[in-house]
């Protein structure tokens, strides 16, 4: 019996190791959560695509397990896969077909009765319905990408995959297709995203997982992860031409952004700005202006990885 309990995806110790003996996945386990939005962000080569692929079903893992929606991806391939939507990196169509007939062909064969189809609400949901009789062949990139997410979710799957979905996508039809996202989301369907755009994870994300080498080196609240980020800089123009680089013991770095701008990192955990300012005008130094730059996510992606990285 299906436990309603169970997480969306459930992955445990799954691996994948290809014939030439490149290892894509080392033992990855985590769980993504009914409801959530989940983001898997990771370099290229990674293995977030691996993962997705295996959920899939389209690559075969060659150890531990994964489950979707309860079903084991092994025992029960039919439900697992019907309980999935998987909006692929790639943009493949018969160029001869029509969005129309895309999705009706897609439809059957997730066995979705006539009657029950939604080609022209799908269509229309990602604003394509002026667009459901034109060759796939005239359609744009930005509306080629919207079409894969209807696509995906012709048969209502309760948990929605895009890999890399706003790759070359203008900044418009990105946010028509987040918007799309989000109300899905609010409809229940759990959505799982890879993305390389890090201030897109950072805003739609509630909880991230990032992968390197094939493991997984954090998995956190999106909030958690951006408080990581410790560093903070802040901008200083002064009253004179800097000669020379002051330090002090609250500076992590100091870097000159003109004659006049210093940019000094420090950690807001051990030091505060006024800290920062009042040793730059112990060095006799005139304060005219003041910005600073809270650190992001990108920047404890960026930190993570390069650990990750130095303890290989």
């Amino acid at each position: 019996m299906l436990d309603p309990s169970a997480a969306a995806i459930s992955i445990h110790n799954l691996e994948k190791t290809y014939a030439g003996g490149k290892r894509a996945l080392d033992g990855v386990s985590l769980d993504v959560q009914r409801g959530q939005i989940f983001g898997l962000l990771g370099p290229n080569g990674a293995g977030k695509s691996t993962m997705i692929n295996i959920l899939a079903g389209l690559v075969n893992k060659t150890g531990g397990t994964a489950s979707i929606w309860g079903f084991d991806i092994d025992r029960h391939p039919r439900n697992a896969k019907y309980s999935i939507g998987i909006v692929p990196q790639e943009i493949l169509f018969d160029p001869f077909f029509t969005p129309a007939e895309t999705l009706e062909l897609q439809a059957g064969l997730y066995g979705v009765p006539k009657g029950q189809r939604r080609t022209m609400e799908l269509l229309r949901a990602v604003h394509l319905e002026d667009k459901a009789n034109a060759y796939s062949r005239t359609l744009s990139g930005g509306m080629k990408r919207r079409l894969l997410v209807a696509k995906a979710m012709v048969h209502t799957p309760p948990i929605l995959v895009l890999d890399e979905p706003t790759a070359g996508v203008d900044i418009e039809l990105r946010q028509q297709l987040w918007a799309y996202v989000r109300n899905l989301n609010d409809q229940g369907v759990t959505v799982v995203l890879t993305t390389h755009y890090l201030e897109e994870a950072e805003e739609l994300c509630d909880r991230i997982a990032i992968i390197n080498h094939g493991r997984v080196i954090a998995n956190e609240p999106t909030r958690t992860l951006v408080g990581m980020a410790q560093e903070k800089v802040v901008e200083v123009t002064v009253d004179r031409d800097i000669t020379h680089l002051p330090d002090a013991s609250c500076f992590d770095r100091i870097e000159l952004n003109g004659e006049r701008v210093l940019a000094v990192t420090y950690r807001k955990d051990r030091v505060n700005a006024g800290e920062v300012l009042a040793a730059l005008q112990r060095e006799g130094l005139g304060i005219v202006d003041v910005s600073t730059r809270e650190a992001d996510l990108e920047d404890v992606f960026l930190n993570l990885t390069r650990a990750s990285d130095a303890g290989r």
